[in-house]
């Protein structure tokens, strides 16, 4: 599954939504494109979950197709 998050600038940024998608799977895949402000991640979690996840962390997504 993939987002955009626009509020993701920097590297702090990036801890911050890695750390909150791996608080709900541990094992979750994250890759980062910072300058497009996409996460790609490989997750059994929901989407709604992780989504619900960012935006209570600061960074509200919007999921790609």
């Amino acid at each position: 599954m993939k987002f955009e998050i626009e509020a993701m600038h920097c590297g702090g940024c990036v801890r911050g939504v890695t750390k909150a998608i791996q608080s709900i799977d541990p094992e979750a895949a994250v890759a980062v494109d910072l300058p497009n402000r996409q996460v790609t991640v490989g997750s059994d979690a929901s989407p709604e979950a992780i989504m619900a996840k960012l935006d209570a962390a600061g960074f509200p997504p919007r999921q790609l197709d």
